[in-house]
């Protein structure tokens, strides 16, 4: 109840200011006994008139037409300032201004320039000892965050401007051979020889990158890391292969632009209100997006949640204070899976939604497209957790719809990021296929999907497939048969397939090829892999499909 409340104040108080100017806009036109409303309209349309005048003649005299506040061209007669305080009442006295000013000489005026980017010379970059000089793109003349900023990248403002040279030159070049590649493109296209031979240079750089830092190398990096701390990137040569090191600068000089673009628009200033890094548990956490958190807990820029019931709090001592007395070890709910000290509960949104609404606004942290926050109440909760001796840590979630209407299995799935690359994400999306099948249903994630999102299913598909191939002993392949036994749905089979080169069209049929090799190489990593614990466990499934909402 006390989270609701936060989260509805805000609105709160915008209602009532908005009233009260409305009251107080009333209260001083009733006051304004002076002035009778047919005089003050017959003196707005006159200013509207001098001001259409005033356009006429400046078009007569090829002037550019006047501009507003914003440094923008009017585009009608209603953006003109009709109101001002210093606008003559009286009609004859503005026709002679105005004569007079067309009979000066208009070129001696002072030309008004656009400003396409507006920069806040009050700002400065965080990065210490920056001038706010250069961009990481190569593209802009100054910046203002640590994700522009050349210094903190450690490059300088002319090796980024070299750098944005030869990107856009890469750019050229792989537009035209697309172009090309287009017109000569077909529904199943295999690689061309360029491409293969392009795919075996890589395979050769990666070979030959270096195992690990040498000594002198480890002490460069160490003195640097003790030097600048986290206020500089850490030095990156030496650790990866060249290749691998210019796609992550390629990526970062992209991420680095479209923030860029968003703060030229508006969309993101300087300073805004968004949570940098939360307190969760034992780990503190780097924020990746903005969450619609209460202003009066976004503006701290740092945020202390409880793990167990998601509460989210202004300080340590707070925090401190909640955990003495916070009851809960365990996410609300039921527990419907359980294997070691991995365990699966049940939430549904109707009878825990201050605790779903936590959840969803936690996962906005991490996530791009989620929209969902406070409309829990159609959705059932899966959340995974790990158990020790202090109670049951969130590990991952997902969503799903207790009705939905196009069978999506899936309609939000998390990992935390100090869980992620262990398995987790892959569990979690075999135990919502676990799920489906326990309905006899087929199933598929709602879209559109985040990048890792994307990655981790057709890591999924593939491995699904693959595994089935491996087992598979007849002689026929029904892709229908695929998504009876594991649930997934057929469209997914077939891009999966397409996208292993194992579906062909050949006179007129589609056939389904099994390519040993690839069925090969995962049964090596398989059998290298071990008996893992990562994996889901049909029998620990403790569940029947909910009827009704």
């Amino acid at each position: 109840n006390e989270t609701k409340h936060m989260a509805g104040s805000g609105s709160d108080g915008t209602e009532d200011s908005d009233s009260s100017a409305e009251r107080e806009q009333t209260n001083s036109s009733e006051s304004d006994g002076n002035m009778p409303k047919r005089q003050r309209l017959t003196r707005a349309s006159t200013r509207l008139s001098q001001s259409s005048q005033d356009l006429k003649r400046a078009v007569d005299h090829d002037e550019s037409p006047p501009l507003t506040p914003t440094g923008n061209a009017p585009s009608s007669e209603s953006e003109l300032d009709i109101s001002s305080p210093n606008a003559s009442h009286d009609e004859s006295q503005s026709k002679d201004q105005a004569n007079r000013d067309s009979d000066k000489d208009l070129s001696h005026r002072p030309k008004r320039r656009r400003c396409h980017e507006t920069y806040n010379f009050n700002m400065k970059c965080p990065t210490p000892g920056c001038n706010s000089l250069g961009h990481l793109t190569g593209k802009h003349e100054r910046h203002f965050a640590v994700s522009g900023c050349p210094l903190y990248h450690n490059l300088s403002a002319d090796e980024c401007k070299v750098k944005a040279v030869s990107r856009e030159k890469q750019e050229e070049e792989v537009k035209v051979q697309e172009e090309s590649n287009s017109r000569h493109a077909t529904r199943h296209q295999t690689p061309t020889s360029k491409q293969s031979r392009y795919k075996e240079q890589v395979a050769e750089i990666r070979k030959g990158r270096n195992s690990g830092l040498q000594k002198e190398q480890k002490e460069k990096h160490m003195e640097h890391r003790q030097t600048h701390s986290n206020t500089r990137e850490p030095l990156l040569e030496n650790i990866t292969s060249e290749y691998d090191l210019e796609l992550f600068r390629k990526a970062q000089a992209r991420a680095s632009e479209d923030l860029e673009k968003l703060r030229i628009q508006g969309q993101i200033t300087e300073g805004s209100n968004m949570i940098k890094t939360i307190l969760f548990g034992r780990y503190e956490l780097d924020t990746w997006y903005h969450s619609p958190y209460p202003e009066e807990y976004a503006r701290l820029g740092r945020l202390y949640v409880c793990e167990f019931c998601l509460k989210y709090m202004k300080s340590q001592t707070i925090l401190r204070r909640h955990m003495a007395k916070c009851v809960w070890k365990h996410p609300p709910g039921d527990e419907v899976y359980r294997k070691g000290a991995i365990s699966v509960f049940e939430v549904d949104g109707k009878k825990n939604k201050i605790y779903c609404q936590n959840l969803c606004l936690l996962a906005k942290l991490f996530l791009d497209h989620k929209t969902l926050y406070y409309d829990v109440e159609p959705f059932l909760f899966y959340v995974m957790t790990e158990a020790d001796n202090t109670g049951c840590h969130l590990v991952g979630y997902f969503s799903k719809e207790k009705n939905s209407f196009l069978n999506y299995n899936v309609s939000c799935i998390l990992t935390m990021p100090q869980y992620m690359r262990q398995g987790f994400g892959k569990m979690l999306i075999d135990f919502s296929y676990l799920l489906s099948k326990v309905e006899e249903k087929v199933g598929s994630p709602e879209r559109p999907l985040s990048d890792l999102g994307l990655i981790s299913y057709r890591s999924y598909w593939k491995e699904v497939l693959l595994r089935y191939m491996y087992n598979f002993q007849g002689k026929e392949i029904s892709i229908k048969e695929i998504s009876q036994e594991t649930a997934v749905n057929p469209v997914d089979i077939v891009s999966t397939l397409q996208s292993l080169q194992m579906l062909k069209y050949w006179k007129g049929k589609h056939l389904v090829l099994k390519r040993q090799d690839l069925i090969d190489e995962w049964k090596a990593k398989e059998i290298k892999r071990g008996n893992s614990n990562k994996t889901i466990d049909p029998s620990s499934l403790k569940w029947t499909p909910p009827k009704g909402t």
